[in-house]
């Protein structure tokens, strides 16, 4: 599920110091906020906001002061070596949205197995799957076309290559042809 929840705690320690000690702690700094929203100055748990955010298009449900926020990360800002994370912005959003990316979601992971099934490259599909939607298609209706587009596609890459191959052998063996036929001096006239 792309849905994952977790428990905020309040934060009231701002500045740098206070964000490191903050991150020794096991927890991350991050800020709650959107439309009828006032901004929530928070600490998430570390190691499970990690995890969720491996997920494609993540609903956070975000526990906090007796009420559960459904929110998505707006910016993750991670240092730029160790790449931990270091601060996060949560927007928070509708039902109707959190349900779009739930949607959007298990679209992704259909279409990753369809393509395992066919024994498709993944990147192939997903960009014939994103296609599809940019054209209105609903998110798990394109999964099926995306799989027949990729096979086409790459029917007619490996024709291509193959057509390219041959031409490439051809040019080889004249040019070897070339090579092995000894050439007969020009007659000079005495």
């Amino acid at each position: 599920m792309t849905n994952v929840n977790l428990t905020a705690s309040p934060r009231s320690e701002f500045g740098k110091g206070a964000s490191r000690r903050i991150r020794r702690g096991g927890q991350i700094p991050a800020v709650l906020y959107g439309t009828d929203t006032t901004l929530m100055h928070v600490t998430l748990p570390e190691h499970e906001l990690n995890l969720a955010l491996r997920k494609p298009r993540v609903v956070l449900n975000i526990a906090f002061d007796g009420q559960t926020f459904l929110t998505k990360p707006r910016d993750i800002q991670r240092d730029p070596v160790r790449q931990n994370l270091e601060h996060l912005d949560l927007l928070v959003i509708s039902k109707q949205e959190a349900a779009l990316r739930s949607d959007y979601a298990d679209a992704v992971a259909q279409v990753r197995q369809a393509a395992e099934e066919a024994g498709l490259d993944f990147s192939m599909v997903m960009q014939s799957w994103e296609e599809s939607v940019a054209h209105g298609e609903l998110p798990l209706d394109a999964v099926g076309h995306a799989v027949a587009d990729a096979k086409e596609k790459a029917i007619e890459q490996a024709t291509a290559a193959a057509a390219a191959g041959v031409t490439e052998d051809a040019a080889a063996a004249a040019g070897a042809l070339a090579a092995v036929t000894p050439t007969e001096p020009a007659a000079t006239a005495e």
